[in-house]
């Protein structure tokens, strides 16, 4: 451990990920990072990380209805992992890893759950990732992504891990499918059914958005 440099904690997290109907879809263990003990300009720099507005994704769906666009939702796998790290950031080892030597620490060069800055570098590796795949990042709100042509419309908006693909052009957007799950590893979840809170049905009258789900588990949540 350099002298000059703090190391932060670690430890296991333990959850239960569910699909939409409720049903156990696995049981996942992930190594967190105690980013409340890093000290700013030494382990972090900056932090903030934008995500969709609420306004942006209302029009997004509204016009996804009246054009009768074709709505993809995808996850990415490990999603802060994928973030490269500008600042040296050291952690201890992680509980039970035996072959550990008496001093030793582990450098990040990669972002984990629980730093500071992991939003922040996994969302600039993204928006590098759709601007060289051909997509312009909107200046009314830089979480979403576009690509046109005459004939040709797909649009990206990004929410964190969850990303919502639409357009009328199935060939780009299985394209950029193929591209993400090769560069990131993704979850294709198929059509939009869920997303921050609300639930998505469609038919051919429009959509119909409802956040019965959010509004259930905060009542549980709360004991009431």
């Amino acid at each position: 451990m350099p002298e000059d440099k703090i190391v932060i904690g670690c430890k296991w997290v333990f959850k239960i990920k569910y699909k939409a109907d409720g049903t156990i879809e696995r049981y996942k263990a992930r190594l967190v990072t105690k980013g409340y003990t890093q000290i700013e300009g030494i382990s972090y720099l900056e932090t903030f990380s934008l995500v969709a507005k609420m306004t942006t994704i209302k029009l997004f769906l509204s016009l996804a209805s009246i054009y009768n666009w074709k709505l993809k939702q995808l996850d990415i796998n490990n999603v802060f992992l994928h973030g490269e790290l500008k600042e040296d950031v050291y952690m201890v080892a992680p509980p039970s890893l035996t072959s550990i030597q008496p001093g030793q620490v582990c450098k990040l060069k990669k972002a984990l759950y629980g730093l500071k800055q992991a939003s922040r570098e996994w969302f600039a590796t993204l928006s590098i990732f759709f601007i060289f795949a051909g997509y312009t990042q909107s200046m009314n709100d830089h979480s979403l992504f576009i690509n046109y042509s005459e004939r040709s419309f797909t649009t990206i908006l990004v929410y964190v891990d969850d990303i919502i693909l639409a357009g009328n052009d199935k060939e780009e957007i299985d394209q950029i499918k193929q591209a993400l799950n090769k560069t990131f590893k993704i979850k294709d979840l198929g059509d939009l059914r869920y997303f921050i809170g609300l639930e998505v049905a469609r038919n051919k009258k429009g959509i119909m958005m409802n956040k019965r789900k959010y509004a259930l588990k905060l009542l549980k949540d709360a004991g009431l």
